[in-house]
């Protein structure tokens, strides 16, 4: 009798337990979201554009009424998220029954679904929901259309190399561009007949890219023709976007005497130089004057354009002494106006011969320029 006793109470005990532990995992349990809201079905999206899309669905239930957590998952148009190619929480850090997703992450999700640049494909969507665990897939799914800019992740360095660029082709002398925006790259460089690249590093396997039809293409080569020039490239790789600028020529303006008191010779790098120049101030009868900026005489295609570089303030006193800052020499663009904008020479400079400098290379933290007094 004792023993039989004995089996009920662990029997009575086995199912106490038993029913305690489905109690407590009960918070764990929620419902699969019965319904997407937005985007429609087949939504077209050009991410080209600067925008987003809004991502909407029906909430799920928690079954001890609590707050559920939501993911959006991406897959192939024929995918069946076994294997998701991007899976995003919801705004809110996953609270909320909503996704708002710039075109610009869109567009990385559509590079991993294999769309290329510059063509149309499309894009599964669905929505998982859990408490963290048990998480529960949708039974329904979506599609999008979207079509893809002409861009590409942006690297984090960029060099240029070839036979027709400055350094030939020796991958550990290429020229550096530098990066002057989250998206944008620059380089002043010269091109001689033959052909050229664009690498994102200099040791293992780079990313290749060159220039077609003014935009941004992948695994390939320029050839450049012609006499050797001096151009200023700038690529995009947001949107595949380039321009190349020859700079004719780059001449130190003198307002005093309104005329240009000499033209730099382009040296290598990104740097253009002046050797042995004098400079003699103009007097007035308030004093001597020093005011000075540049110009840059551009070529586009067939026009040719002037673009003028000075100081980013408006006026400025002469940068004597020991403790002038190096952002003073800094170049910006400015207007063509007379005198505004002017950089000012430093007392010592007057009647004297110097060496002149403007850096425009990736090395230098900013474009610059310098007088050396012989």
């Amino acid at each position: 009798m004792k023993s039989l006793y004995s089996t009920i109470i662990l029997i009575l005990c086995a199912v106490c337990i038993v029913s305690c532990d489905n109690d407590e995992m009960s918070h764990t349990n929620v419902s699969a979201v019965n319904a997407l809201y937005a985007p429609a079905n087949n939504k077209f999206y050009d991410l080209g554009a600067q925008s987003s899309a809004v991502f909407e669905w029906e909430g799920a239930k928690a079954e001890d009424n609590g707050a559920v957590l939501y993911d959006v998952v991406f897959d192939r148009e024929n995918g069946d998220f076994s294997k998701p190619i991007y899976v995003v929480p919801s705004d809110g850090n996953g609270f909320q029954k909503t996704l708002n997703l710039s075109f610009t992450e869109l567009n990385k999700i559509a590079a991993l679904a294999g769309i290329e640049a510059e063509t149309i494909g499309k894009l599964k969507w669905t929505v998982y929901s859990s408490k963290g665990i048990n998480v529960q897939k949708s039974t329904v799914s979506n599609i999008i259309e979207v079509q893809r800019p002409g861009g590409f992740p942006t690297p984090d360095q960029l060099f240029i190399t070839g036979t027709g660029s400055e350094n030939g082709e020796t991958v550990s002398a290429a020229q550096a561009f530098k990066k002057i925006g989250a998206t944008t790259f620059e380089i002043y460089t010269k091109l001689s007949a033959g052909n050229y690249k664009f690498i994102t590093r200099k040791n293992g396997t780079p990313e290749v890219f060159y220039i077609a039809d003014n935009k941004l293409k992948q695994d390939g080569a320029a050839t450049f023709a012609g006499d050797a020039k001096v151009y200023r490239i700038k690529v995009d790789f947001s949107d595949g976007s380039t321009t190349m600028t020859e700079i004719k020529k780059i001449e130190l303006w003198f307002p005093p005497l309104s005329s240009y008191l000499f033209e730099y010779t382009y040296s290598g790098g990104g740097i253009w130089k002046a050797a042995n120049k004098a400079i003699s101030f103009k007097q007035e009868s308030w004093g001597r004057d020093e005011r000075y900026k540049f110009k840059f005489t551009v070529v586009n295609g067939a026009s040719t354009s002037e673009e003028w570089y000075g100081s980013i303030n408006g006026d400025n006193s002469r940068p004597d002494g020991a403790n002038v800052a190096a952002s003073y020499w800094y170049m910006v663009p400015v207007t063509s106006d007379f005198w505004n904008n002017c950089f000012k020479f430093a007392s010592a400079v007057d009647n004297k011969n110097v060496n002149a400098e403007i850096n425009f290379s990736a090395a230098s933290p900013a474009y610059t320029h310098s007088f050396t007094v012989l």
